[in-house]
């Protein structure tokens, strides 16, 4: 873990001083799900490093990227949406819908999701 702040909601749940209901977790990446959910099943994978967003990443973070992803199919698969189908989301910025401001992809399905989204 590395470049944690302070002030950041999701930095405080990978250091454990906010409550958060684990999906996974290793030394890379956490998952949880959503505590607001705008889907029957919405969990939430961060990097454990901070970067505010997904266009802070830089080459250095290829491989951090990769696994997010990776680890998000795996994630899929174990909770049954690969089936009928699901959605990834990385909202990034004000225009985005970004509302926590430390990289974090949606993992959401277990209902039909309209296109376009609201």
């Amino acid at each position: 873990m590395s470049d944690m702040t302070d002030d950041c909601l999701f930095c405080k749940i990978i250091a454990g001083e906010i409550p958060s209901n684990k999906v996974y977790s290793d030394d890379d990446v956490y998952a949880f799900y959503d505590i607001n959910p705008a889907a029957p099943q919405h969990i939430l994978i961060i990097p454990k490093k901070h970067l505010t967003d997904i266009t802070s990443a830089t080459n250095e973070d290829q491989a951090l990227i990769g696994k997010l992803l990776l680890k998000a199919n795996e994630i899929a698969r174990e909770q049954g949406l690969v089936e009928n189908g699901f959605r990834y989301v990385i909202n990034t910025g004000k225009d985005g819908g970004q509302t926590v401001y430390h990289l974090h992809l949606h993992i959401l399905g277990g209902r039909a999701l309209n296109w376009p989204p609201g």
